[in-house]
């Protein structure tokens, strides 16, 4: 259904983090759009795991009070200023929007590493974000998705423009090739969109550990030619005889201090340790161990426009595909208990989308 060219009231529900811990539905004002925004009414928004970070406060990019939600597909309510891709917005349309916001001028941004920017800005990090009914973002951050792609597939753009950069990173750093082993740790959304993209550019032994079966299974189902249950007595054992060289690249998607001390454990030396996940906020690594097997650390903290693009190519493409296999929807209410569950193990679903409207 097309959404209305106006809003006809000035207040929204929004599920807003107000302290550790805590979540609370409030109705709050509608926001208005700046110059070169558009109003968006929110369609589906995905729950990361550094916003679950966040709402332990432990993540030093979010500061409650704040409105989180940076995975969102959207319709166009109001704004006439021109897409990401060059196109002017129709009322309705359903548009894709990368959250990361810059400013096109610094020495980074001039380097093509926009998600660098030395004052960029997230949507739902710097700036109320899409666990809400309705949303501003600028314009040129919104992108027109491909004939019939759904709501909750264009959500999902954002975490897996986050794995194209990691895998892409796994796969460019010196002495790192395509043929050698890839560990994932973590198979939630993001480990699981490693998989997708690196299946998708190669066909490389992916090994995946989680501690979760179900997630594993998921796994599997993508491409993981291994799996290892991190629970398991002898998961050591196991992960030492399915990389007896070590990994040629290890992508840590969960970021907590054991992942960490595990992902350069079992890279082999030379080899290059992706970190993604933001769990913990800082953590000990053993940097003797690094300097002596010549490790590449590479941190990886988003993803540039063509990073989101070809995320869309891949959604469009079905190499990764929305299903009851490994998303939960919840209306926006559930919010509170959905952040709950992901912390304390109850729930085991890899991704939970939320439906404001």
């Amino acid at each position: 259904m097309a959404a209305p060219t106006h809003v006809a009231v000035a207040t929204m529900d929004a599920l807003v983090w107000t302290a550790p811990k805590t979540m609370e539905i409030q109705e709050v004002p509608v926001p208005a759009p700046d110059d070169n925004e558009l109003l968006l009414e929110v369609a589906a928004a995905g729950i990361c795991g550094s916003e679950l970070s966040g709402y332990l406060g432990h993540n030093s990019l979010r500061v409650p009070p704040l409105i989180m939600g940076h995975e969102f597909s959207a319709r166009v309510v109001a704004g006439t200023s021109t897409l990401a891709d060059g196109s002017k917005p129709q009322p309705g349309q359903l548009v894709a929007v990368n959250p990361l916001i810059s400013c096109g001028k610094c020495d980074s941004c001039v380097r093509g590493l926009p998600q660098l920017c030395r004052s960029r800005r997230i949507i739902g990090a710097a700036r109320a974000g899409a666990f809400a009914r309705y949303v501003t973002a600028p314009a040129a951050q919104c992108w027109p998705l491909p004939q019939g792609m759904s709501d909750v597939a264009a959500a999902l753009a954002e975490p897996l423009a986050c794995a194209v950069r990691a895998v892409r990173h796994a796969e460019e750093r010196v002495g790192v090739g395509r043929e050698e082993p890839l560990l994932i740790l973590g198979a939630g959304a993001i480990g699981l969109c490693c998989i997708a993209v690196a299946r998708a550019e190669s066909a490389r032994e992916i090994i995946s550990s989680d501690m979760v079966d179900a997630r594993l299974h998921v796994a599997t189902a993508w491409g993981a030619t291994t799996t290892i249950n991190g629970r398991a007595e002898d998961a050591a054992q196991q992960m030492r005889a399915a990389l007896p060289l070590g990994a040629g690249a290890v992508i840590d998607a969960v970021g907590s201090n054991i992942t960490r001390t595990l992902a350069v454990q079992m890279v082999r030396p030379g080899g290059t340790v992706v970190y993604i996940g933001l769990h913990d906020e800082s953590s000990p690594l053993a940097a003797n161990y690094l300097v002596r097997q010549e490790i590449n650390v590479q941190g990886s903290f988003a993803y540039t426009p063509a990073d989101f693009a070809h995320a869309l190519a891949l959604l469009a493409s079905g190499a990764v595909a929305p299903t009851e296999q490994w998303i939960e929807e919840r209306a926006l209410g559930g919010g509170v208990s959905a952040f709950a569950g992901l912390v304390d193990g109850s729930i085991v679903t890899p991704k939970i989308i939320l439906r404001p409207a």
